[in-house]
């Protein structure tokens, strides 16, 4: 009997490290006591800390990671280099993050080191641009930029009800944003072509210098300037704007931007700049870390895997409607 009963004990207890075991594996099984006191240490990584909105969307990332507490931010720069940006997906996969929140600089080029990190179940948000090569991603947060691009257009023609010549700065080459608004600004002006003509397209990668320089070399080689230059972010829109102050032309030709950053609103205030898409970075970057930390520490999947804020164009008009108006001096 005492042998009988031994083994019978052993069997117990080797049952209930095979339950422990099984727990310890699953997914997001962690208690409500063991989650509400883990520190957790998340990787934040964008394109380029060099724009004033990927600085801001940093900013609201380390707000949200306070907020919830106990969260370590490991804020990673990209220096507008996808290798960097890779390198650094690497090191925090070595580190063992509990999760990272992502802005890719080109969504395929970092789609095998987000890969890693899934394959190391280390929880991937993405922000602002989307990896659709990495099913595994728990979410995407970000504004849908064709609507952003079909903004802008509409604003076109509200201003140009009978047709306008159109200028084009176009964003980086292979960001997934620059590719989407300027699918959805030919969306809308492509309908008619008759009365919309692009007598200039090109990219100046995002960046203040290149827009300006780009359209002073555009302006340049016209015969009259367009009517309305539309450009895929606030800093290309803030070159073009140097460029058109130097020849006199502020006010007589339309300049578009995307972005909403404080110093286009300001400009908008000013009456150098027509308009501004807002596309809510902060909500953005505030969804992106919210949906992290609800699955690490509650096992809780995201209702929707991709969440799009539907951007909206600020004019004078309704200045009151952007973000970051309190920010403008």
């Amino acid at each position: 009997m005492l042998k009988q009963f031994s083994k019978l004990a052993l069997l117990g207890a080797m049952g209930l490290a095979v339950a422990a075991g099984t727990s310890g594996l699953m997914p997001g099984a962690s208690t409500e006591a063991q989650a509400a006191g883990k520190k957790l240490t998340i990787l934040a990584s964008v394109p380029d800390l060099a724009f004033p909105f990927f600085v801001h969307m940093m900013g609201q990332i380390k707000a949200e990671g306070d907020k919830l507490g106990d969260i370590e931010v490991v804020v990673a720069d990209g220096q507008r280099s996808s290798p960097k940006q890779t390198a650094d997906v690497e090191a925090a996969i070595t580190k063992g993050v509990d999760g990272i929140v992502i802005s890719p600089n080109e969504v395929n080029a970092l789609a095998p080191a987000l890969q890693e990190a899934v394959d190391a179940k280390i929880p991937v948000v993405t922000i602002d641009r989307r990896v659709e090569k990495v099913p595994g991603i728990l979410a995407h947060v970000g504004a849908d930029n064709v609507k952003g691009g079909e903004a802008q257009g509409e604003l076109i023609e509200k201003l140009f009800p009978n047709g306008a010549n159109v200028m084009n700065l176009q964003g980086q080459s292979g960001a997934s944003p620059a590719i989407d608004r300027n699918k959805g600004l030919h969306n809308v002006l492509d309908k008619a072509k008759d009365k919309y003509k692009f007598v200039f397209e090109d990219t100046a990668g995002f960046d203040r210098a290149k827009g300006l320089s780009m359209t002073e070399s555009a302006l340049d080689g016209m015969k009259t300037p367009p009517d309305v230059i539309v450009c895929a972010n606030d800093d290309m829109a803030l070159g073009a704007l140097e460029a058109l102050k130097a020849r006199n032309l502020l006010g007589k030709v339309a300049l578009i931007g995307f972005d909403a950053l404080p110093e286009a609103l300001a400009q908008i205030k000013a009456g150098n700049l027509t308009a501004t898409i807002e596309q809510m970075p902060g909500g953005q970057s505030r969804g992106a870390v919210d949906a992290l930390v609800g699955f690490v520490r509650d096992g809780k999947t995201p209702a929707q895997k991709v969440t799009l804020l539907t951007p909206i164009a600020i004019t004078k008009d309704n200045l009151k409607d952007a973000e970051r108006l309190s920010e403008v001096k």
